[in-house]
């Protein structure tokens, strides 16, 4: 059987095989379908109805109403730092609405600060993946495509998990936030695959939390998805484990 990729671990973390599975977070409710036909529709209008969350003592952010949701990394400071290659907020034909979004005018949608600084045409809507560009100097993730024909792009968010992530920040919620918080916790949450595989690996190989040459590609896939590794979170899993 050939092994799946970090982009199609990451990306979707919940694979096909969970549809009906749970998700551990404090809401009575059964983990959504990757596509419910009643929940994907296209986005019309926006609603914020939630403040923007702080960060507490942890730097994580709290989001009162999805508690177990504790990404550290804001959307400006993903953008900030250099991620997706430059590409994000790029011009694409989406193949779940089946419409093209101009990249030099979706990104106006969220609060010029967060681009303050930026070469926006190399840094966020760039058509061209550059490894430059990112924190880590790597490239990582799956290609929109991919994410499309795999089911986890709904209508709403065409461009991903990220665009999703941007708008409930500000304070959108929609009947998607279970779906996209689920795949967040598998991927950057106390248990999550990706950030639990990158501290042992650090362990292992006797270096630091924050050492880059450190599976650089895994670190730049968590920034993805709001996440850095820290020295609390690091310690947390090393002495629940017992790896030191």
């Amino acid at each position: 059987m050939p092994k799946r990729s970090l982009a199609q671990e990451a990306g979707g973390s919940e694979g096909k095989k969970s549809k009906n599975a749970k998700i551990t977070v404090n809401k009575p409710k059964n983990y959504s379908k990757l596509i419910d036909q009643s929940t994907n529709f296209e986005t019309t209008e926006l609603n914020f109805s939630e403040k923007i969350p702080s960060k507490n003592k942890n730097i994580q952010l709290e989001f009162p109403d999805w508690p177990d949701f504790r990404p550290n990394m804001t959307p400006k400071e993903v953008l900030q730092a250099g991620s997706f290659g430059g590409t994000y907020f790029r011009s694409i034909k989406s193949g779940a609405t089946g419409k093209s979004y101009s990249g030099a005018e979706v990104y106006k949608e969220f609060p010029s600060d967060w681009f303050e600084g930026l070469n926006i045409a190399k840094q966020v809507t760039n058509a061209t993946y550059r490894n430059e560009v990112n924190t880590y100097k790597v490239k990582c993730g799956g290609s929109l495509q991919m994410w499309e024909e795999s089911d986890w792009i709904h209508k709403q968010d065409p461009y991903g998990w990220f665009h999703w992530y941007c708008r409930f920040y500000l304070g959108r919620r929609t009947p998607d936030d279970e779906r996209q918080v689920g795949r967040w916790l598998r991927c950057a949450g106390v248990t999550g695959r990706w950030r639990n595989n990158l501290i042992s690996k650090c362990v292992k190989s006797g270096c630091g939390y924050d050492n880059r040459a450190i599976s650089p590609v895994v670190r730049q896939t968590l920034q993805h998805w709001g996440y850095r590794l820290n020295s609390d979170d690091f310690n947390a899993y090393v002495k629940k484990k017992g790896l030191k």
